[in-house]
């Protein structure tokens, strides 16, 4: 797991840097930062969408997850609870600012591919190289929600963790559909989170956190049945 270690570094790295830019900058220039990452997470979203959306087997797997997700999501009011943790720490934008960072962080081909290549072959370029875009988003995202952004780094290890504990486990079980599927859906989340930090529609991002897990358990279950 050293690339997942390096990776939770630079994220670390980055948001302690963005940290430190975010308390010499005007009010006038951080409004500026949460509008150009709003526009950012609402282009890649859409990107990732329309990249996959061409090469999926299952039209409608995007729909049934985003709304079985949601709804599991809502029940556990993940969006509620993680809004009231970050205002009793007095940065009522921070959660928004980790949903938006972690999406970017942990859906992402390299982020999941990475791990498995780590597990099977020892090979860590997948996870060297996302470190390194990580840095840069990191220190970003710092810039503009803080150096409480550091949290992502857990969210992170803990995907990463997982998938590769799961390949040491039952092997390669990531698929290209698995892949498609799921880029599909983070694809809508990312935007989402979007939408949400330009302020044009609350979406509670969080809540639809659960429909990352649909595609996955769609395509193991497909895999053993068809």
């Amino acid at each position: 797991m050293i690339g997942t270690f390096v990776n939770v570094g630079t994220i670390i790295v980055g948001s302690l840097l963005g940290g430190l830019v975010r308390k010499i900058i005007s009010d006038r220039m951080n409004e500026m930062l949460f509008n150009a990452m709003g526009l950012a997470a609402f282009g890649l979203g859409i990107n990732a969408v329309v990249q996959n959306m061409p090469d999926s087997k299952y039209p409608v797997l995007f729909i049934a997850s985003l709304a079985v997700g949601g709804i599991i999501g809502t029940l556990l009011d993940l969006d509620g609870r993680v809004g009231r943790l970050t205002q009793d720490k007095g940065d009522g934008r921070l959660g928004q600012g980790l949903v938006t960072g972690s999406l970017l962080f942990c859906v992402g081909t390299l982020s999941i591919l990475g791990p498995v290549q780590s597990a099977l072959y020892q090979d860590h370029t997948y996870l060297f190289t996302n470190a390194t875009l990580d840095l840069v988003t990191s220190m970003v995202l710092a810039s503009t929600y803080g150096v409480g952004m550091c949290l992502a780094a857990g969210i992170l290890f803990a995907w990463q963790g997982s998938i590769y504990g799961l390949t040491c486990l039952c092997g390669s079980f990531i698929t290209d559909t698995m892949m498609t599927e799921l880029s599909i859906v983070g694809g809508f989340l990312i935007a989402m989170s979007g939408l949400s930090i330009l302020n044009l529609k609350d979406c509670k991002t969080l809540n639809f956190i659960p429909a990352l897990f649909i595609p996955v358990i769609w395509c193991l279950a497909a895999g053993k049945l068809f």
